[in-house]
């Protein structure tokens, strides 16, 4: 079987020789697939961008509510907490989460569903995401209503994921993992073909911090630099010297990364500026070591720019930790996207070095995060691009997985 090929061909569980379990969810996907693609494109139809997603919670809270939940809303009302199954002393609970803010750029796919808001667009998957994690927990609703839920199941929808500072400290304070024993997660991963999953053990993304770099002296004419500070000169240096210099001082394990996306000086050929910026990403793997990071990098800075008169400003801000997945949780993970799809659609997910915030909740619980396979046949699309659009059939794929991962995670004593 080809990738090209392997959404159209992906067996159902019984082909498969995949547990088949629960019973009813094979039904329910059928009976509910059509809608769960409704509210995929309801919601990349109307994106709203990051601290701004009430709307979006609304429409989710309604959702759940139609189906006899009980959402509440976070006290800025762009984001849904909402419980599944019984609420009783002693009982298991996990938690699963999923995004819904979109990316500050317009949307050139000609689909019916094309962003109706200039300058929003779901180009990341969240709506994917929102409407995985909403499909698992209605599931998982009608299993408790047959008494067939062993424990609770809480939904976190959450807001502001692609801006700092992020949206999952705020859930975390709204009680988001109060009595939460694991937290899970998918991103969509459009390289990944649809009808496979992604797992890893570890780290699976890069903490992502942001840093500005403002250098200033004495500016003046181009045939007298002896005269000046030569700003453009140090600001070079900075930019070709800091990420060599980090490379050698930080252990290579660690997966650290400086790499400069903006840099500003000057107005005229012949005129040295007075102060130019430079600004820059720095991304890290280790968790110890993304702690060392700000004095590292600063001292670094001041390094390359030692001896050229200029002074130097340093704005260093935090973004997100790195993703390390824990290894019982990613191990439930992965048996149960097996359980549900079957063996042969499970992968091992590859490392990037992408930001994500689902590292916050690591940070209180164990948990995962998986890659869910989107790519469309014949495709080559990426994350983050404005025609950026997903394989539906990764809808039902992500909630028969979700669903298999709560059960398994209620019932796993080891978590």
């Amino acid at each position: 079987m080809t990738a090209s090929t392997l959404s159209a061909d992906l067996p159902t569980p019984c082909e498969s020789g995949a547990d088949p379990l629960p019973d009813l969810l094979d039904d329910w996907l059928g009976r509910h697939q059509a809608d769960l693609v409704a509210l995929r494109r309801h919601l990349h139809a109307h994106p709203e961008l990051s601290g701004h997603e009430q709307n979006t919670a609304a429409h989710l809270a309604g959702v759940l509510t139609a189906a006899g939940l009980t959402p509440r809303l976070l006290p800025t009302g762009n984001g849904v907490l909402c419980e599944v199954g019984p609420d009783e002393p002693g009982t298991p609970l996990i938690a699963l989460r999923g995004d819904i803010d979109a990316l500050p750029m317009d949307d050139v796919k000609d689909v019916p569903y094309r962003s109706t808001v200039a300058g929003a667009c779901h180009a990341c998957g969240h709506d994917v995401h929102a409407t995985v994690v909403a499909g698992a927990g209605l599931a998982l609703a009608e299993l408790a209503a047959r008494g067939q839920l062993p424990g609770r199941v809480r939904l976190l929808l959450q807001p502001t994921e692609e801006k700092f500072p992020s949206g999952a400290p705020q859930m975390v304070a709204a009680g988001g993992l109060a009595d939460a024993r694991a937290v899970f997660a998918f991103h969509c991963d459009p390289k990944l073909p649809t009808g496979l999953v992604g797992v890893r053990s570890g780290p699976l993304t890069a903490a992502a911090d942001m840093m500005r770099i403002r250098l200033s002296g004495a500016g003046g004419h181009t045939a007298r630099p002896h005269l000046t500070a030569d700003l453009v000169h140090a600001l070079a240096k900075v930019v070709v010297e800091v990420p060599a210099l980090v490379s050698r001082r930080a252990d290579p394990r660690s997966g650290i990364s400086v790499v400069f996306g903006a840099v500003h000086a000057g107005q005229a050929a012949n005129a040295i500026p007075r102060e130019g910026t430079a600004e820059a990403t720095v991304r890290v793997l280790d968790r110890a070591a993304w702690g060392e990071a700000p004095a590292l990098v600063e001292e670094l800075v001041h390094a390359a720019a030692a001896g050229t008169g200029t002074r130097v400003e340093v704005d260093y801000s935090r973004g997100v930790p790195p993703v390390v997945n824990d290894r019982t949780a990613a191990a439930v993970f992965g048996a149960a996207a097996a359980a549900a799809l079957g063996p042969e659609h499970v992968v091992e997910a590859p490392i990037s070095m992408g930001g994500e915030d689902f590292a916050w909740y690591l940070e209180h619980v164990p948990g995962a995060m998986a890659r869910l396979g989107v790519g469309r046949p014949g495709e080559q699309l990426d994350l983050h691009q404005p025609n950026f659009d997903v394989d539906e059939a990764a809808i039902g794929h992500g909630v028969r997985v979700l669903v298999h991962t709560a059960l398994a995670a209620l019932s796993d004593p080891s978590l």
